[in-house]
């Protein structure tokens, strides 16, 4: 859509719609506020599906076995991992019918409204908000682990960095994604070649069995309650993979890449979660594995020896997989901050780009509430936090794929999802047995999760809904059907 740079204003719609009201912008609103098109194609969009994730193999899925031993644990990767499958296929079609850069908000914002869209974009913010907090945390782990170095400075060091990378402009940003979480795949490559010739099915099952808990056995330690608890963590090891859909307007061509890039990215998650879930525990036994800080590399040092070469190697070469995952969350969190300022539903100077295409302050303020989180130190109740959110926009996007197939049936699809609704009902049901279970593994972390959601919506509710950009891709559909039904 082609905008003359001048100050000229654009009219916006003369009524309300879905109890919001639109401000007329200038004409160079949108000129001000564009991503550099055609940057990555779907090779690349595998990578950076994969590289939002690929940290989860590396540190924080193994709190799960202390909530569940192995069984639970293992059950609730089957589930979880059968819900994002499904969630990833939704979401396959809707990136390829809807390609911009507001995602799963822009999904919900056609099919739900101006609420539905901001509900499932605050959620959706809070999720990669939080996440690289509790990553820089995980960092700091594996740090400590080489070097002896801890707390702010890794934190603070890797907000600096990586946020500057991004700054730089997407290209170069999105290729230097793709060759960190490469490194990031051979070292899971090396610790699946050192731990299977170690791996022992009883190590798996050396959880001591709480007696008090219903149906606990040395498969479910903690009994049937376990599986509930470890949800959440199982979510880790494929969380953030749905923001693939946020680079849909920086790709070479969205209709072909977006089902592409995230569908192998969701496979390729698949089988490393696999390697990691039963070679850790099986080689150094659950019990050691249930809280550590660097479990790949606890697990070679337990087969092989402190200072082993293996686990040394594991653990230089696989610091780049919580970089990988650190880095790409920036991305999104950008490209999501980006997309709700660009169409007035947080302040518009947040969408603002730079002359290379960047939007600063969509990278710098949520990078600096993340610093200020990770301050915590408090990985697991970030984690947690985060989880909150991500279930919250599983449901709000999958349900908006039901509502789409149904209002919208003409609606062009270059890519349909297999078993259609059906599909996107188990990704719903499931995310919300996924988004109740994060009361059940951190009660605190639900609660603050919840008061700053509140919060949110109290700023759309008092201000943004009445000022929001007519003419912003998300938005613009709108303003076209009620100029028409004005004119009918």
């Amino acid at each position: 859509m082609a905008i003359e740079s001048d100050q000229r204003t654009t009219d916006a719609p003369t009524s309300p719609t879905g109890g919001v009201d639109y401000e007329s912008v200038p004409a160079d609103y949108l000129a001000a506020r564009q991503l550099k098109k055609g940057a990555a194609g779907w090779v690349l969009l595998a990578g950076l599906g994969v590289s939002y994730v690929i940290s989860g193999d590396y540190a924080g899925w193994n709190l799960g076995l202390a909530q569940g031993g192995f069984g639970g644990m293992l059950i609730a990767t089957l589930v979880m991992g059968a819900m994002y499958l499904c969630m990833v296929l939704t979401l396959a079609e809707l990136s390829a019918a809807l390609p911009t850069a507001g995602g799963g908000y822009s999904f919900a914002r056609r099919a739900l409204g101006p609420w539905g869209g901001y509900l499932t974009g605050t959620a959706i913010l809070l999720e990669y908000a939080l996440a690289p907090a509790a990553i820089a945390v995980f960092i700091g782990g594996y740090v400590n682990a080489l070097v002896g170095i801890d707390g702010w400075v890794v934190y603070l060091g890797s907000y600096l960095i990586f946020v500057g990378i991004h700054l730089w402009g997407v290209g170069e940003a999105l290729k230097t994604m793709f060759v960190i979480s490469l490194l990031a795949v051979l070292a899971i490559g090396v610790f699946a070649v050192g731990m299977a010739p170690h791996f022992d099915a009883a190590n798996l099952f050396d959880i001591a069995v709480n007696e008090r808990a219903t149906g606990a056995s040395a498969f479910l330690p903690e009994g049937y309650i376990g599986v509930w608890a470890a949800l959440p963590f199982a979510i880790w090891l494929f969380l953030a993979v749905e923001g693939v859909p946020l680079a849909a307007e920086e790709a070479a061509d969205p209709a072909r890449d977006m089902p592409r890039g995230i569908i192998t990215a969701m496979l390729v998650l698949i089988l490393f979660g696999a390697l990691v879930l039963a070679l850790a525990p099986g080689g150094a036994g659950a019990d050691f594995m249930k809280d550590h800080g660097a479990p790949l590399v606890g697990a070679l040092e337990a087969v092989y020896g402190e200072g082993s070469a293996l686990a040394a190697f594991v653990n230089w070469v696989g610091l780049s997989g919580l970089i990988a995952s650190f880095f790409s969350i920036i991305y999104a969190y950008s490209r999501q901050v980006f997309a709700l300022s660009r169409a007035g539903y947080l302040p518009r100077a947040l969408s603002v780009t730079n002359r290379r295409k960047a939007p600063v302050l969509a990278l710098v303020v949520p990078g600096l509430l993340g610093f200020l989180l990770s301050l915590t130190g408090e990985g697991d109740l970030m984690l947690t936090m985060a989880v909150f959110g991500a279930t919250i926009s599983y449901a709000l996007m999958t349900f908006s794929h039901i509502v789409l197939r149904r209002t919208e049936p003409d609606l062009e699809r270059p890519y349909r999802t297999p078993g259609g609704t059906l599909t996107a009902g188990v990704a719903l049901a499931l995310s919300v047995v996924a988004f109740l279970s994060t009361f059940l593994a951190n009660q605190d972390a639900a609660i603050w999760s919840g008061a700053f959601y509140l919060a949110m919506v109290a700023y759309f509710f008092f201000y943004s809904r009445h000022h929001l950009v007519a003419n912003a891709p998300e938005e613009e559909f709108e303003a076209i059907a009620l100029a028409e039904r004005e004119l009918g």
